[in-house]
């Protein structure tokens, strides 16, 4: 008997669908609903059927349909969008149905009234790269329209579409009197958008190890309160969808989106993430983690782990490169925040005060901007560290006043919170000081510098062992933050005040390898030195302190950091070895 035939034809492929639609409808269901079948009553249907159209099917957002002509199929997109843009006009930007079209010719399968085949995959993947309110056509589609419709086309270039083995030129058609579609319109500070990884694996459980981790991803992304995070709900809408990373970041007004996907083989994993510019498509950043799937939960926290921690920064530098460009006289709240935290990161007396400059002209313009109030505590408790100040006890209380003021303005900031720790370690008060930065570390897990305080603050009021521990596991949870040499700085001292001085000196060493420059260390290691008896390099050490801060081994001659009088001592001793003081 033979084989049933399948039925085949040329056909011209019209997809659309409504942009946003997860946002419309969580927005106003019903309203949604009815504009929604208002549009298909009045216009799409009767347009559809006026240029000889077939509907072959519709969902909830979206239609496909037949032609037997590209003319057709382009003179009807054309109708509907221009249709559409004069029903919107009136409209809020936020409230309008829009759709995207693309339209392709090919090769389909018939069976039972509906289409498929590559000529069907290849109209919706183009669609996908369409503006909202706009057209793209195939290179297929174009050519049976060109010289045949007067039409603005631009040339997209190929483009590889998703499940589709070769690249596809496209083209976009602008429409007559059409305006342009605004820039990306961005709230005060620049939000991420975490969209669905995709499982490369074929296998369904990755789709619950991608989906959970990308919740995790949101969850603490969420915790620095830096950036607003768009919600899980609103990414998901995108998942499975293979469309312009620009248009979706549009859609989700999102500046950043981080982007990846999973792909297990035998018992291991390996994560691919990327942070994306969503104006420009430039991939800003970029990591590959493998791991053994024994223990999955640990490795699903490890990868998410790693994915934060290395984000935040690198979105930071981004918006503070674009504020660069801006004229410095016309600048707003998060972009004098942003070159505060620059000059804070420096660590140097001179760039404190110009820090301070920029949080100050923050605070100016939104006097509830939480986190540029931290950072002004930040910079006299700075000076305070780098004995620049004449008047401590007004410093001191400086420090406390703008970091009580940043957590009235918002107690679920971990950076506040920090930021008050600190103030409270320099005025003394060593116990509300670990209250403060439990509470940082809590609020957000991935605050490395938060975790780095809690050991620094352990080992100040004498909890040697513990704080050495959670140093450590702060240099572990970011080893390629710029700042590390504070991290092997402290894991020094803290090692000297634990008289486990060749462990002092090697994290010592380190600390100066990276940072040569930073006097603080060279007095420290000044210490270790005298201590271990190797007094020609104290005093070299405490020489080259000397050049970098004059003065500095005076005032630090009887350091008293420590709550117990023994390891002042401690430390005092070992410059009084080294002939560094009487």
């Amino acid at each position: 008997m033979a084989e049933a035939r399948l039925e085949r034809r040329l056909a011209a492929i019209l997809t659309a669908d409504v942009v946003g639609y997860s946002r419309l409808m969580g927005k106003d269901e019903e309203g949604t609903l009815a504009a929604l079948k208002a549009c298909r009553r009045e216009l799409i249907d009767p347009t559809i059927a006026e240029h000889r159209g077939r509907i072959v099917k519709t969902a909830g957002d979206g239609a496909l349909v037949e032609f037997a002509s590209a003319v057709d199929a382009t003179r009807c997109a054309i109708e509907i969008q221009r249709a559409m843009a004069e029903r919107n006009a009136a409209i809020p930007e936020d409230c309008r149905v829009e759709f995207r079209i693309g339209i392709n010719v090919g090769d389909v399968i018939i069976d039972e009234g509906d289409i498929y085949g590559d000529g069907v995959n290849i109209a919706a993947r183009v669609e996908s790269l369409a503006s909202p309110g706009a057209i793209c056509l195939s290179e297929n589609a174009y050519k049976q329209i060109q010289g045949k419709l007067a039409l603005d086309v631009s040339d997209m270039g190929e483009q590889q579409l998703k499940n589709i083995a070769q690249p596809v030129r496209v083209y976009g058609v602008r429409l007559d009197g059409a305006t342009e579609r605004p820039a990306l319109v961005l709230p005060d500070k620049p939000s991420i958008a975490v969209l669905p990884f995709q499982n490369m694996s074929g296998d369904p459980e990755q789709e619950y190890f991608a989906d959970g981790m990308v919740e995790d991803i949101i969850t603490l992304l969420s915790a620095w309160r830096t950036f607003p995070v768009i919600s899980r709900n609103s990414s998901f809408a995108f998942k499975k969808q293979s469309r312009d990373i620009r248009i979706i970041a549009r859609e989700l007004s999102a500046a950043y989106i981080i982007e990846g996907s999973v792909q297990k083989s035998s018992n291991r994993v390996r994560v691919t993430a990327q942070l994306i510019n969503a104006e420009s498509g430039h991939h800003l950043w970029a990591r590959k983690f493998d791991g053994a799937l024994d223990d999955v939960f640990a490795l699903q926290d490890e990868i998410t782990r790693q994915i934060v921690i290395s984000v935040e920064p690198e979105m930071e530098k981004a918006e503070l490169r674009k504020s660069e460009t801006k004229r410095s006289t016309n600048l707003d709240a998060w972009n004098y925040f942003l070159r505060g935290r620059a000059f804070l990161h420096l660590l140097t007396p001179e760039d404190i005060v110009r820090a301070r400059a920029m949080f100050e002209c923050a605070v100016e313009i939104d006097p509830k901007y939480s986190e540029a109030w931290a950072g002004l505590s930040w910079t006299y408790q700075r000076d305070i560290l780098f004995d620049v100040v004449e008047d401590r006890s007004a410093w001191e209380g400086k420090a406390l006043e703008t970091a009580r003021r940043a957590v009235a303005l918002d107690t679920g900031s971990s950076f506040a919170h920090l930021a008050l720790s600190g103030a409270f370690m320099w005025s003394n008060q060593h116990e509300q000081s670990i209250t403060e930065t439990r509470m940082a570390v809590e609020l957000n897990p991935s605050n490395v510098p938060a975790w780095l305080a809690l050991g620094n603050r352990l080992d100040i009021v004498g909890e040697h062992e513990e704080g050495i521990a959670i140093l450590e596991k702060s240099l572990q949870l970011n080893p390629h933050d710029p700042h590390n040499h504070i991290y092997y700085a402290q894991l020094g001292r803290a090692h000297i005040n634990a008289r486990k001085y060749e462990i002092a000196l090697k994290y010592l060493r380190e600390s100066i390898r990276l940072k040569p420059d930073y006097a603080n260390t060279y007095h420290v290691l000044a210490i270790c030195l005298g201590h271990l008896d190797r007094l020609d390099e104290a005093k070299a050490a405490a020489q080259r302190c000397e050049q970098l801060r004059p003065g500095l081994m005076k005032r630090r001659a009887y350091w008293n950091i420590y709550l117990d009088p023994e390891a002042n001592k401690n430390l005092t001793e070992g410059l009084r070895k080294a002939g560094l003081v009487e």
